[in-house]
């Protein structure tokens, strides 16, 4: 029996799956003894409305510059709770892996999704574990659900972006679409490029300390990017916004590798980035908290909401006129999260 691969009994239920489970899967996410492993998680009592999220995760590759998909994994549950202005507290993770799948990379994905958890603050207490035949499916997909606490009465909706309102974003965008698309397809690009993957909740906690009810909107601009996002909070809120082409922070690389295969950053995933809807007065100060925070050095007011128009989005380009955006039909780059 090879070691070193997963095979479809350790699916089973029976004896491999066991040692799977005791040997590396639980010791390496939570710890957990035998004894105390049960169908469900117990969980403590929590003062504050509950926030609950759940996604999964196909990325290709699964080992990326800046990332893994068990770091991925861990970032885009605890952000999206992060987005509702929770406070993550526990994850659950199931693992659906095609035979032959290998055991070291298991145990590398693991080991970056504990860390990942550790680095948040949030407890992985539960999950499931699939062994599909080879050939249906792709090496392993990875479902994460999370819940968090909303200990406080701001209101943070898609649906509650403002007039007035300044639209921040705490860097630079299309870092992570374009790292993965560069390892997918090898090619050779600036070393400093790198995926911005990352647990949003302590910068979301800084900008909620300094912003208060001033906060208006909270969302991450993963799958579809910076514009598909904003065109979605336009519809919510009934709102018309309009982005200033040259104030969007966009890196060097990002920039150029867009050039050359004629993408549009502002439609390329992000992991590591937030887009904060504030009140006009409160604009600058958040900002300057944003920049104080190491994921939000490079952070811009990239845009403002008016009135009328609902569900419009314009962008300034940076030779002074107007042009629409629209969500795109599909996806640029698909599985890059």
């Amino acid at each position: 029996m090879n070691n070193d691969l997963i095979l479809l009994g350790h699916g089973s239920g029976g004896r491999l799956s066991h040692q799977l489970l005791d040997e590396l899967i639980i010791p390496t996410l939570s710890g957990e003894t035998p004894a105390t492993q049960n169908d469900a998680a117990l969980l403590e009592p929590v003062s504050g409305r509950l926030a609950y999220t759940t996604d999964s995760f196909v990325v290709d590759p699964l080992f990326f510059p800046g990332g893994t998909i068990g770091r991925l994994a861990v970032h885009g549950t605890v952000n999206d709770l992060s987005m509702m202005g929770a406070r993550p507290l526990w994850l659950s993770v199931a693992l659906i892996m095609e035979e032959g799948f290998s055991r070291g990379d298991l145990e590398r994905i693991l080991i970056d999704m504990r860390q990942a958890a550790d680095e948040a603050g949030v407890r992985i207490v539960t999950g499931d574990t699939k062994v599909v035949p080879r050939g249906k499916a792709d090496k392993i997909f990875i479902t994460t659900s999370g819940i968090g606490v909303i200990e406080h009465n701001i209101t943070i909706h898609g649906a509650n972006a403002r007039p007035g309102d300044a639209v921040i974003i705490n860097g630079t965008v299309g870092d992570h679409g374009i790292a993965v698309m560069a390892a997918r397809e090898g090619l050779t690009v600036d070393a400093s490029l790198q995926s911005d993957s990352a647990a949003l909740n302590g910068l979301v906690s800084e900008i909620l300390a300094e912003a208060g009810n001033d906060l208006h909107v909270l969302r991450d601009p993963t799958r579809g990017g910076v514009a598909t996002t904003i065109k979605e909070i336009a519809q919510q809120s009934a709102v018309s916004i309009t982005l200033d082409e040259k104030a969007l922070p966009v890196s060097l690389p990002v920039r150029g590798v867009c050039s050359i295969l004629g993408l549009d950053p502002l439609f390329v995933a992000n992991e590591g980035k937030l887009l904060a809807f504030v009140a006009p007065e409160a604009a600058e100060r958040v900002l300057a908290r944003i920049r104080q925070h190491p994921l939000g050095a490079k952070a811009a007011i990239i845009g403002f909401v008016s009135e009328g128009d609902a569900g419009r989005v314009r962008m300034r380009t940076s030779v002074g006129g107007l042009r629409a955006v629209e969500m795109l039909a599909g996806e640029q780059l698909p599985r890059i999260c």
